[in-house]
């Protein structure tokens, strides 16, 4: 491939990660160019389209329409719901498309082999969008500990404070908060993190338990003669979960973001507030059609002995994700902003800033948005697929990891991961 052209993408589905990955192509104009977008709902497709100045013949409705056009790019991007990738990623591949797909790739392990064969067959590129293993402060990390400077490691604890009104939003009022319409919440939210873990320990997952469920956000938790929706209920003055104090400060700040926009696409007070009265964004927490747990642990014991543990808190102060590990040299302290490295022998700390995640695009997930959609360019425009960290049959461990720990919570028992891969 001629490493000098511009590599050129469709995107599937143009919703929050969509329109992202949209935006940052803007950011490298020498080595991509949206080429043309499929989504159904016309303010996000109309949108791109316009942004990316798009020929009407490349705007479609739905990606089934320009799968049957002959192949007119390098790649697709697939971020279409949960639910929604299996398809579309097996035909564009088998037409010979590369692939950047938005985690998880699929809710069963099936389908997640399924995409993988395909992709493998057919000689795609297919990367999956874990974009945690390319941000900065995670490469850092990575350097310092294959600099020795804390020895062998031991053990990891991590965690991923998912934010009061964050979980509220998506996985109790929101898309993701019924398994059979999406997957379940550790999938879903926290493949991120299992994936993370595996990469910073840099060795094979052995065995793996689970505990968690949907303890709090539950019918019987409704107060005394609270009313099934925000705008009719005497406690939501007093609630930390109201949704009229989140949409509508966010619309009186003029904040628009994936989670205004998933609410309402013409940002006013008036549709801020029909869309509480009528939509699902406006319901009690406490009597919503949820089933997904609101709080998990994962633990997990890698070859060599070495142990981590995971927690995703629900119910929590939105923040950082916070990571220990301990080594047997030295322990490092992280939150994707600073690390905190401690020397036994020395009995020193040192401080290593990194520059803070804000709303600026290209620092999206600690910068982990940008350098994966730029690794996946790079890797067509060389050839060259050893620049993707997150290749398929990697992000296929992965997503085995995910399904064992949901396996041993539902079977309350130690799942062995070998239970889940196929005989070599």
């Amino acid at each position: 491939m001629n490493k000098g052209r511009k590599i050129s993408l469709i995107i599937l589905g143009a919703g929050g990660r969509g329109t992202i990955y949209a935006n940052l192509v803007k950011t490298m104009p020498e080595k991509a160019e949206v080429a043309a977008v499929a989504e159904p709902r016309t303010f996000f497709r109309e949108r791109i389209a316009r942004e990316h100045n798009l020929k009407p013949g490349n705007v479609f409705k739905d990606w089934q329409e320009a799968v049957k056009r002959p192949k007119f790019a390098d790649a697709v991007v697939i971020t279409t719901q949960d639910r929604m990738h299996l398809e579309p990623a097996v035909a564009f591949a088998e037409l010979g498309y590369n692939i950047l797909i938005e985690k998880p790739l699929a809710p069963d392990a099936e389908s997640c082999r399924k995409i993988v064969e395909t992709a493998r067959k057919n000689h795609v590129i297919l990367s999956a969008c874990h974009v945690m293993r390319y941000a900065k402060y995670t490469q850092i990390l990575r350097n310092l500990i294959r600099s020795g400077s804390i020895g062998q490691i031991i053990s990891i604890e991590h965690l991923e404070p998912v934010g009061h009104w964050r979980f509220a939003h998506s996985y109790v009022r929101g898309n993701w908060n019924r398994e059979a319409e999406s997957s379940s919440v550790l999938l879903a939210k926290s493949i991120h993190d299992l994936d993370w873990i595996a990469y910073i320990m840099d060795r094979r997952c052995n065995l793996i338990s689970s505990f968690g469920s949907r303890m709090f956000f539950r019918r019987e938790n409704m107060p005394e003669g609270a009313a099934l929706r925000c705008l009719d209920c005497k406690y939501e003055p007093v609630c930390p979960y109201s949704a009229p104090r989140f949409y509508l400060d966010r619309c009186r700040r003029k904040q628009i973001d994936n989670y205004i926009e998933s609410v309402v696409s013409t940002l006013t007070e008036e549709n801020i507030l029909d869309a509480m009265r009528n939509g699902p964004y406006g319901r009690c927490v406490y009597a919503c059609d949820n089933d997904v747990a609101d709080h998990q642990v994962v633990s997990m014991e890698f070859e060599g002995g070495a142990t981590a543990v995971f927690t995703l808190a629900g119910c929590s102060k939105y923040g950082d994700r916070r990571t220990t590990l301990f080594g047997s040299a030295g322990e490092i302290r992280c939150d994707g902003r600073k690390i905190e490295l401690y020397s036994y022998l020395r009995d020193r700390t040192s401080e290593i800033d990194i520059e803070p995640e804000n709303s600026n695009l290209e620092t999206h997930h600690g910068g982990g948005d940008k350098v994966c959609l730029e690794s996946f360019v790079d890797a067509l425009r060389e050839n060259d697929p050893s620049k993707i960290v997150s290749d398929a049959e990697v992000s296929l461990e992965t997503h085995r990891m995910v399904f064992a720990a949901e396996l041993s919570r539902l079977e309350k028992r130690t799942v062995r991961m070998d239970e889940l891969r196929s005989p070599s």
